[in-house]
């Protein structure tokens, strides 16, 4: 049990990570909550709402079978390969601000991504069923270990957290490809105020990204090193 309490209690290494992870957290989801709410309030200079540019920019680059609908909440927006459609928080879809059609066209970049086969895309969706399996055990893996005094199954556990950290890594082309996107598309077609907005929003958003992935591997750091030792 004192092995165990450490994890939680007496390992500085522990609470190191909690600590970075609750900084990060708060830095860059203030960051991008003040992007956000600054770009908000400029009107686009490329005509249309969200989900009106965004359908053009489906439209344009090979992805006109994709629908767009409707999802609750502030920044909720997600594109979802299983129906194929963007669903854009109300702000997003109805609203003609410059964060609002940066946001529906970064949505709008991921269905072009998948229309065009984009490799990156294609591996982040071959790992969701892994990752959700992995996400769910690896823990309960990892302390049964732990109180059960089995190294193997430490490592067995660490190895699937893996996956989740290899996912996150994945996951960051994948989202500063569909910015570039966004950002490529309005700056073709709107002002050069849509582009640098677009740039400052996109760009605190992949923040939040960042520092999900740098989070992960410094807790597969931790675990892996915790393994070790208890060998």
């Amino acid at each position: 049990m004192g092995y165990g309490y450490g994890y939680y209690g007496g390992d500085m290494g522990y609470w190191l990570i909690v600590i970075v992870s609750l900084v990060l957290g708060a830095l860059t989801q203030g960051y991008i909550k003040r992007m956000y709410a600054k770009w908000s309030k400029v009107p686009a200079r490329i005509q249309g709402t969200g989900a009106e540019v965004a359908r053009r920019m489906l439209d344009e680059e090979g992805a006109s079978a994709v629908g767009i609908t409707h999802v609750a909440g502030t920044l909720t927006d997600f594109y979802d390969p299983r129906d194929n459609k963007l669903h854009l928080s109300p702000a997003n879809y109805g609203q003609a601000s410059v964060a609002s059609v940066a946001v529906a066209c970064h949505e709008a970049g991921h269905a072009v991504q998948t229309a065009q086969g984009y490799g990156p895309i294609k591996i982040r969706t071959a790992l969701v069923p892994a990752v959700n399996f992995a996400s769910q055990s690896w823990m309960i893996l990892f302390f049964l270990g732990v109180f059960m005094n089995l190294a193997g199954l430490m490592r067995l556990a660490v190895w699937i957290f893996a996956i989740t950290v290899i996912f996150q890594l994945v996951t960051l082309p994948v989202e500063i490809d569909a910015s570039r996107r966004a950002v490529a598309y309005l700056g073709a077609n709107g002002q050069g105020l849509d582009q640098k907005g677009a740039k400052q929003v996109l760009t605190a958003a992949a923040l939040t990204y960042v520092a999900a992935a740098l989070v992960s591997i410094l807790q597969l750091l931790y675990y892996a090193n915790a393994t070790r030792n208890r060998d």
